[in-house]
This record gives structure tokens, C-alpha cells and sequence, in this order.
């Protein structure tokens, strides 16, 4: 009786801490945590199968792909992926049975894609990751709204309006949209026709991301902008509704054949920076929900079982796509956030286990992976770029640059078909080709030893070196030496020598008027008059000069002159020393020509770059900024006197928007060469080496380096 009545009252408590236990196991809440184990961590023990997962090209949807990710493998799934595709191409692969399944459908935006019999017969959409918490719809920089009573997507019916958007200067504004196959890009389009704007607005389709990162840089400049977005995105975390940027009403609700049943939906009460509530967006919000293929859910009953009960917040969401944008963006740090994010709710998730493990099939009745094992209709290759102009540019909804026509060239003599995105960081750039999820990157990637550990790199196609950029101070030998003349002038040790010569001249003047002004007419008694001259006569006294037109008569006046005579050597002598030190100092200090001038400045670099790397080395302190942007910008706001990075970015800048502004001064040094990265033991990596050694050897690359260098 004793027994049972324990156990009654411990029971709960026993069976929560055994099932809290057993996702830590599970999810690697309670892990020897190493760098080799982050990143080489088990896709699940594989004994109850093999898991191909898709997700999102959009990287704020990879972390709940992430999560889901790690509870499949806690059920004992090996999960091979996330591969990352386009909409198009993972439900056509779901439909197919090539791939399993995402949790990053968004409907009712995704109803079009499940929209054909096939897809009907073959795809189920499984629970909510988010219930109603993705909105969609347009933004306008607050200021622009303001200053024009810009309140709805309608009004740039109005040329005039329009035309403050309008940047290629063919008469339409230019909306920055989604890209080509995504589900709102059917919206959008429809929206411009429904409110009768297609001859005002234009939607601008391409790289979400460079183009937005863009038009945030075209928002710092003071310009206009207009852009569709999303929630969660890292777009309203840097433009926050109701301060930078202001949401667009539609005048109506209207959506494209399919989901005409939404319409309803539209209007979104309470929403900050929207001018009146509710707020109609022109789009109904979106669950966030699992897509799986039915053959494969129905042979995983534990599979469906945690579909149905995974949910993530919101905000849980937003804060890991701030960390994600603000640098913690590569996939090992994805995967540290999503365990985190399970250790933060152990007892949840556990709760979530335990009934999908009861959902469980013996293994040796679990059915064989679907017949059906195509690949699906996806590019052969991804390409990976990250903007580095002169090697990478994002122009006109394209990349441009060396590097680019470089590949390019190549890509057309071997006969490759590819897929071309970008990412925002050179870390992001290293990580993708790293872990596989791109086969080659295309930027101005310097080869050296610590990524040579990680990735494979092509022959050098570009070898130049580091170089330093200062601000132009002057155009001309005259400017520069009336600069200087300035500089030693006003410096405050300067300054401090001549006001305390003055203060004292001005103490002695008045001492010998004092003991003058009764008996010598030299010294007159009014004070206004007699003070300038005894200021005259303490001048030509203290510097030798000696005119003899005012002369002490009385006896403590002689005395009084003897001793400031005999004081104004000293006086005088420390001066001319201050003058002396102040002029050679500010000329020691006033021109940067190699790296020895660099340890009294203030250096600008960017982070995890080689010229971090070298500053670090050289014991140079600096300012390690995310993108080398930034470092311009503080560069010509004077915030810094000096940027260290390589030499062919610097000198290009010099040459168009720094122009005038900047120069890059001193020859390069700690040499540096470019090239192309792969995965390790790519097999296209020989390939790409025989297609650039013929370029080189018929002309074509001397052609496109001209193109984009100045020898």
C-alpha cells in the first residue's frame, strides 16, 4: 500500500522528467559540444528510414525547417536534406514522390500550386507551424507617403507620384516584387490589373534578396522607395512599419482566379504603420503549414502524428531571423538556433515525441520508399554570388561583373545549365559551398590556407593584393600644403602654446603699467591707452626686438624690466619649440601611405575578410564592419581615416562613386589571389580549370579583364 501510494504521488512527476530526458537524448539537449560535432552531427540513426526533405528558398523559412528537421531525427529518421527549391519545383517533386515533404507551404498563397488533379492526389497539406501569422503586402518610405498624402497602392495611379519611383525612366514605378515562380507574383501582377495600374507600376522581379539589400542602401541615401514584403522577413525588422516605412492599402479586395474565397480575409486589424485599421493589405494572412506527399504519409502515421502538434511563434521566428541577418546566418549557426530553440522547450516538444512515437509502426512492417525516385526538374547546378563589385554586381534585376562574365564564358563552353543566387556575406557565400548546398561560388573570393581546408579552389584568375583607401584631401600640391597649413594652425597644442604666450604677455603688460603710469609719460595713466602701449612694449622687450621708444624710469620698473627680459627668453624659446613639435608632428601624422601609418589611425575593414586577418596580425586596431559599403560611407563621413581591403574593390570604387571623394594611395601589399570555390573533391572543378586555362590562352579573359580593370 506504502508502494502504490508513492507511486501515486511521484508518478507525474517521474514520467515528466523521463519524457523531458528523453528529447534531450533525443534533440541534443545534453551534447559534448564540439566544432567537428556541430557541423558533422548524425542525420538520425536512419533505423526507421530515410526522411528527403525540401525547403524554402527564402532563408527566413529555413529555421522551422531546421526544427522539424531535428524532431524527425529524434523519431529515429535519417533526413536527407534540407535541399533548398523552388515552389514550383518541390511541388511538381512532392507530386512526383521524389521528395517527402516541407514545412514551408504557405497558404492560401500555395492553393495555385496544389490547384491540379495530380497535386490533389498526391499532396496533403499537415497542420500549422504558424496559424495566421505570415501577412504579405506594400511599403512605402514613411517620409515619401508624408510628404505626398501617398496612402493607398492606388494613388500612384498619378504619373507624378509614379514618377518618384520610377528609376529606369521608362514612366512607371518601380515596385520591387517576388521572384519569378513564387506564389505572391501571381498576386501582385493581378493587383496592378485590378486597380488599373499597369501603365503607372511595374513589377520589378529577380533576387529578392540583393535587390532589397538595394533598396535599403537607396533608403539610407534619402531616395524613395516602394517593395512588397512578408512577415517574417528581415526586411520589416531593418524598414519598421510606422517609422521608416509606412504599409500601402488596396482600394479593394481582389485575388487571382483560386483564391477568390479569401477575399474576405483581407482586411488586418490593429497593424502598426498602416494608416487606418483595419488595414486592408490586398493579401489574406497565411498559415505556415507542412506539404507531404500522401503515399509517404500514409506508410508514417508517427510522422503526421508530429506535423500535427509542431507549432513555432511568430516571434520565435522574427527574433531567429534577426540573429540570422545580423551575421549568425551560415547553416551551423541555423542548426544551433533550432537546438536552442528545442532546449528552450523541452517539455513541449517532449510531449510531441511521445505521441508520435505511439503512432510508431513495428519497422518491419513499415512499406519501401515510394516507387517513384525521378529527380526533380531543378537546375543542374546552383551557383553561388555574393555582390563584390568590381567582381560582382546586382544591376537591372541581374548580375553583373568580372567574375560573372568570367563564369558565364565558361559556363557556355562546357554546356552547363545552372541555377545563379546570391547571398549577403562572404561567410554565408564559404558555408554554402561548404556544406553542398551550392556546387561552385562566383565572387572575389581570396584563396588562403584556412579555406583551403574547407573548399577546393580553381587555378588563380586574378592575383592583386590588399590596398588602402584614405579620403581626398586635396586636388592640387597647393591645396594639399594649404591643408596643412590649416591643420598645424588650428591644433589645439597650437592653440594652447599661443593662448598662454598671450595670457602672459597680457599679465606683464599690465605689471609695467602699473609701476609706470604715475611718473612716465611714456605709460599713459588712462588705462584703454595705457595698456596698449605697455602690451607694445612687452612684445618688442620678450622677442629681443628692442625699439627703445618706452623705457621703464622708476626703479621697480627697471627691475621689472630686467626680469622679463631675462624671462622672455624662455617664454619665446617654449614658443617657438610648440610651433616647432606641433609642425613636425602633424607632418608625421598627416599622410598614410603604407601599413606603418596605420597604428595612430582609425581603420575600417571588413569582417572575417584576409585584410581582418592582416590588420589582426599587424597588431592594427580597427572597425569591422559586415559589408565593405559601410566602410565607404564612414570613410566619407569622417569617421574613419582609412579602409584596408583588397585593391581591386578599392580602386574601382575610387574611380566612379567615390570619385573625387576618395583615393587609394600606397602600392598593393600581402599579395592575393582570386578564385572560383568548390566543394571538396568536386568533379567539376577540373572542367572549370581546363575552360579557364583556354580563355586565357585565346584572348577571352585579357577582354573581360579590361572590361572591368584599369592596369
Amino acid at each position: 500500500m506504502q508502494f502504490r501510494r508513492h507511486c501515486s504521488e511521484w508518478g507525474p512527476a517521474l514520467a515528466v522528467g523521463l519524457v523531458v530526458l528523453m528529447v534531450m537524448l533525443g534533440t541534443g539537449g545534453v551534447r559534448r559540444a564540439g566544432a567537428a560535432d556541430a557541423e558533422t552531427r548524425s542525420s538520425g540513426s536512419g533505423e526507421r528510414g530515410t526522411v528527403r526533405m525540401a525547403r524554402a528558398t527564402w532563408d527566413t523559412g529555413w529555421f522551422q525547417a531546421e526544427v522539424i528537421k531535428q524532431l524527425l531525427e529524434s523519431l529515429g529518421y535519417r533526413v536527407e536534406g534540407p535541399v533548398t527549391m523552388s515552389n514550383w519545383g518541390f511541388y511538381q517533386a512532392a507530386t512526383k514522390g521524389s521528395v517527402d515533404l516541407w514545412v514551408n507551404g504557405w497558404l492560401p498563397g500555395h492553393t495555385t500550386f496544389l490547384a491540379s488533379p495530380a497535386a490533389r492526389a498526391n499532396l496533403e497539406v499537415v497542420g500549422y507551424v504558424v496559424r495566421a501569422g505570415a501577412l504579405q503586402g506594400y511599403l512605402v518610405d514613411a517620409a515619401t507617403a508624408q510628404a505626398h498624402g501617398i496612402r493607398r497602392l492606388s494613388d500612384l495611379k498619378d504619373p507624378a507620384l509614379a514618377h518618384l519611383f520610377d528609376r529606369d525612366g521608362n514612366g512607371k514605378a518601380d515596385l520591387i516584387g517576388c521572384n519569378i515562380g513564387w506564389g505572391c507574383a501571381a498576386v501582385v501582377d493581378h493587383h496592378l490589373a485590378a486597380y488599373g495600374l499597369q501603365d503607372s507600376v511595374e513589377q520589378i522581379q529577380g533576387d529578392y534578396s540583393p535587390m532589397m539589400a538595394e533598396l535599403v542602401e537607396r533608403y539610407q541615401a534619402g531616395d524613395p522607395v516602394l517593395f512588397y514584403t512578408w512577415t517574417p522577413n528581415w526586411t520589416v525588422g531593418t524598414l519598421q512599419p510606422g517609422r521608416e516605412v509606412r504599409w500601402l492599402e488596396v482600394p479593394f479586395a481582389s485575388l487571382p482566379n483560386g483564391l477568390e474565397a479569401f477575399e474576405s480575409q483581407v482586411a488586418v486589424a490593429d497593424l502598426p504603420g498602416c494608416p487606418s485599421t483595419p488595414c486592408a493589405m490586398g493579401f489574406p494572412p497565411n498559415d505556415i503549414r507542412a506539404v507531404v506527399n500522401r503515399t509517404f504519409l500514409e506508410a508514417h502515421p508517427d510522422i503526421r502524428q508530429l506535423l500535427e502538434m509542431a507549432t513555432i511563434s511568430l516571434e520565435d521566428i522574427s527574433r531567429q531571423n534577426a540573429r540570422m541577418i545580423s551575421g549568425e546566418g551560415s547553416y551551423g549557426e541555423i542548426q544551433m538556433h533550432a537546438r536552442e530553440w528545442l532546449r528552450a522547450h523541452a517539455a513541449r516538444t517532449a510531449h510531441w515525441l511521445v505521441a508520435a512515437r505511439s503512432r510508431q509502426r513495428p519497422m518491419a512492417l513499415s512499406p519501401p520508399a515510394t516507387a517513384d525516385t525521378a529527380a526533380p526538374d531543378i537546375p543542374h547546378l546552383k551557383v553561388v554570388t555574393q555582390r563584390t563589385e568590381p567582381f560582382v554586381f546586382y544591376r537591372n534585376q541581374r548580375y553583373q561583373g568580372f567574375t560573372i562574365d568570367l563564369w558565364e564564358q565558361m559556363a557556355q563552353m562546357l554546356d552547363l545549365r545552372y541555377e545563379l543566387y546570391g547571398v549577403n556575406t562572404i561567410a554565408k557565400l564559404i558555408d554554402e559551398v561548404r556544406r553542398g548546398v551550392a556546387d561552385v561560388a562566383v565572387s572575389g573570393i581570396g584563396i588562403t590556407s584556412n579555406r583551403e581546408r574547407q573548399l577546393d579552389f580553381s587555378h588563380t584568375f586574378l592575383t592583386s593584393g590588399l590596398q588602402i583607401m584614405v579620403s581626398e584631401d586635396a586636388d592640387t600640391v597647393l591645396g594639399e600644403v594649404l591643408l596643412k597649413v590649416f591643420a598645424v594652425i588650428f591644433a589645439p597644442e597650437l592653440l594652447y602654446g599661443v593662448g598662454l604666450f598671450a595670457l602672459v604677455l597680457i599679465a606683464a603688460a599690465h605689471v609695467i603699467w602699473l609701476l609706470e603710469r604715475r611718473h612716465n609719460p611714456q605709460f599713459s595713466p588712462h588705462y584703454r591707452q595705457g595698456i596698449w602701449q605697455s602690451i607694445w612694449w612687452a612684445v618688442v622687450t620678450v622677442t629681443t626686438v628692442g625699439y627703445g621708444d618706452k623705457t621703464p624710469t622708476g626703479g621697480r620698473g627697471r627691475a621689472f624690466g630686467l626680469l622679463w627680459i631675462l624671462a622672455g627668453y624662455f617664454v619665446f624659446a617654449y614658443f617657438t619649440a610648440t610651433v616647432t613639435s606641433t609642425v613636425t608632428v602633424r607632418e608625421l601624422h598627416s599622410s598614410i601611405n603604407d601599413p606603418s601609418d596605420l597604428y595612430s589611425k582609425r581603420v575600417a575593414t571588413v569582417e572575417k575578410s584576409t585584410a581582418e586577418a592582416f590588420l589582426d596580425t599587424q597588431g592594427i586596431s580597427c572597425r569591422r564592419l559586415k559589408t565593405i559599403d559601410a566602410a565607404f560611407g564612414l570613410l566619407e563621413n569622417g569617421e574613419v581615416d582609412a579602409i584596408v581591403y583588397d585593391a581591386p574593390v578599392l580602386q574601382h570604387y575610387a574611380r566612379r562613386e567615390g570619385k573625387g571623394k576618395v583615393k587609394v594611395v600606397g602600392l598593393t601589399f600581402e599579395k592575393k589571389s582570386y578564385g572560383f570555390a568548390f566543394p571538396v573533391d568536386s568533379s567539376l572543378r577540373d572542367r572549370i580549370n581546363v575552360a579557364l586555362l583556354e580563355l586565357i590562352e585565346n584572348g577571352t579573359y585579357q577582354e573581360i579583364r579590361a572590361r572591368w580593370f584599369v592596369e
